[in-house]
């Protein structure tokens, strides 16, 4: 396990994190997410040691990392901005070099390149490489050790949809093996398909600590209906206080409620059996991530456009 307890940085007169506390458990994928500036990257590279904060810690397993010496690359992998190769360098001189300077074998690094895919490749300079791949060379490395750890900052930017996949279940497979894995990302709707948990963040304030399944419980239900006598069926509808109703032609009508998406759908199908409608069609709404994150962080972001130039 992870822990971050009370991690607070500033950079000058600006605080970027204010007392940050949360756990990244075995096992498990926790997403790290925050409108831009909340200082997701600022607090990984704190909890890496690549920062040093002003207060609070991070422990891997119980321990600070400088004290897993030489074995911190066995302890926790980490895949940051990919902006730390040589140029001229191929991705197997930069690979072998970092895995002799740590003492991994060879034969480790060039498993990492085969398993990131890019072992085809291996012999073309870094410089030539796309985003994506630059971003599997950073994973690679940052399996090298085998860690039981995972700390990985928006680790899809730049990769296609079939790489996104391939990333996807890299990290579900990982948390499956027993891994801690954090990982951020500006994908919202990647991130639903990929985390366990959310640690929300904002300005550097903890928002929150959530499993998926709370954070998307309960909330604004829509239920899209399509009836036939819709006229005794709204009037129903319209005298319950808990619903609000948006009509449109053809007895179709988009209904809301702050409930569960079931219990909503329940609600209006015994209103048609009472009034003696016919519902022809009913397809329920839950709010995803993204508007769930927008109505969290709404007061938490950076910059904000508005209605005016």
């Amino acid at each position: 396990m992870i822990t971050i307890d009370n991690l607070s940085k500033s950079y000058g007169s600006a605080q970027v994190l204010h007392g940050l506390t949360f756990t990244v458990p075995d096992g498990q994928v926790t997403g790290f997410v925050g409108p831009n500036g909340s200082g997701k990257s600022t607090a990984m590279r704190c909890i890496l040691g690549l920062d040093t904060p002003d207060e609070g810690h991070a422990t891997f397993d119980g321990k600070d990392l400088e004290e897993y010496g030489n074995d911190r690359s066995s302890m926790v992998g980490a895949l940051l901005e990919p902006t730390w190769y040589i140029p001229n360098h191929s991705a197997r001189t930069h690979i072998n070099s970092i895995a002799t300077a740590a003492g991994i074998s060879l034969e480790r690094a060039n498993d990492c390149l085969e398993l990131v895919g890019l072992s085809h490749v291996a012999g073309r300079k870094i410089k030539s490489f796309s985003l994506g791949m630059k971003q599997r060379l950073g994973l690679a490395i940052a399996l090298l050790g085998d860690p039981k750890h995972l700390i990985l900052d928006e680790p899809v930017n730049g990769l296609d949809p079939e790489g996104v996949y391939w990333m996807r279940t890299l990290i579900r497979n990982s948390a499956a093996e027993g891994k801690a894995v954090l990982v951020s990302s500006h994908l919202l709707h990647e991130m639903e398909l990929t985390a366990d948990r959310l640690v929300l963040i904002g300005r550097g304030h903890l928002l929150g600590e959530h499993t998926m399944e709370e954070f998307l419980a309960g909330g604004t239900a829509t239920v899209h209906i399509q009836v036939v006598d819709p006229a005794s069926f709204y009037d129903a509808a319209a005298s319950q206080p808990e619903l609000s109703i948006q009509a449109h032609p053809q007895g179709v009508m988009d209904v809301s409620a702050e409930m569960a998406p079931e219990d909503l759908a329940r609600t209006l199908g015994e209103l048609a059996r009472d009034t003696g409608a016919i519902v022809l069609q009913m397809q329920t709404q839950r709010q995803g991530l993204e508007q769930k994150f927008l109505h969290a962080t709404s007061n938490a972001v950076e910059y904000r456009t508005g209605g005016h130039a």
